[in-house]
């Protein structure tokens, strides 16, 4: 086991409701499959015009107006493991999600970020997002903020644009720009769109406020993937518009001293807590006898 685990664990004591949530295989698993996909250059400079209304996933109207779209997933996959199967990841997908629900912080708008690219951000924020969709009482959105460096639409195989981009520059309405997923009826993605040549600008201009406000009162939950923590100015202005952060390590790949750097530029009554990605069998994972099951991507509870 790697020092970042020790590192997690000495924090423990420091981070208030600190997850210590495992999830992830260090192998790939099997593919889903590729699923069949149906349906699918704005000059640089600050947004044209407001972002308009979004809509609002609670009306049999508005969601008609939206595409719905079946994801094609590249095998073999870490992303959407729910079935075929993959019992010890899907589970502590749903460990995450009843503790982000039973968080006495109520938050609505997570941010999922990581040290440094690799770690694993835009994998647990897509999975995040589908187990909590699975739950009935309300709609979430995947917003994909990560501008220089986006991957939800490859992860999930849904259009690269338009998106947020599109949406912040006001050459997209929220309407096109949106997706819902066929297998996961409950789950709205928007990807991150063309990339920008101002990212900054668009994160800091009131469209960006103003989008957060209306996806706020329109959705259960939103999850959105960032850029690593620290690593640009996007992150800072993405942070300061979302109620938690959940931060992403992986063992044998996280930088130490960035991860050290990540815990103290995320407000401390903004975090959420620590996910570790990627961790292999080992030996405090058992079988706690018939009918009851721990894996080896083991919880560690804080």
């Amino acid at each position: 086991m790697s020092k970042i685990f020790e590192t997690v664990k000495k924090a423990g004591g420091e981070i208030p409701d600190l997850i210590r949530s495992v999830a992830g295989e260090r192998d790939a698993r099997a593919p889903m499959g590729d699923l069949p996909c149906e349906g699918i250059g704005a000059p640089p400079g600050l947004s044209k015009a407001p972002v308009e209304s979004p809509a609002l996933p609670g009306g049999s109207a508005a969601i008609r107006g939206i595409r719905t779209i079946h994801l094609r997933v590249p095998g073999p996959s870490p992303i959407l493991p729910f079935e075929n199967g993959h019992s010890r990841p899907s589970e502590q997908y749903r460990i995450l999600r009843t503790r982000i629900g039973q968080h006495p912080r109520r938050p609505h708008l997570i941010l999922v970020s990581s040290p440094e690219s690799g770690d694993g951000k835009t994998v647990t924020a897509i999975n995040t997002a589908a187990a909590l969709s699975l739950k009935s009482d309300g709609h979430v959105l995947l917003l994909d903020g990560d501008f220089r460096k986006s991957a939800v639409h490859h992860q999930m195989g849904l259009p690269e644009a338009p998106g947020l981009a599109e949406v912040l520059k006001g050459d997209s309405t929220i309407e096109d720009a949106m997706v819902r997923t066929q297998e996961f009826p409950n789950l709205f993605v928007i990807c991150a769109g063309a990339p920008p040549s101002n990212p900054v600008e668009l994160f800091d201009s009131p469209n960006w406020e103003t989008l957060c406000t209306r996806m706020r009162s329109a959705f259960r939950y939103v999850v959105l993937d960032s850029p690593p923590v620290g690593a640009v100015a996007d992150y800072d202005l993405i942070q300061a518009a979302c109620d938690g952060v959940v931060l992403v390590l992986r063992p044998d790949h996280t930088n130490r001293q960035l991860h050290a750097k990540a815990l103290k530029i995320i407000p401390r009554a903004k975090l959420l807590g620590v996910v570790l990605n990627c961790v292999p069998d080992w030996s405090l994972a058992k079988h706690a006898g018939s009918g009851y099951y721990y894996s080896g991507e083991k919880v560690y509870q804080g």
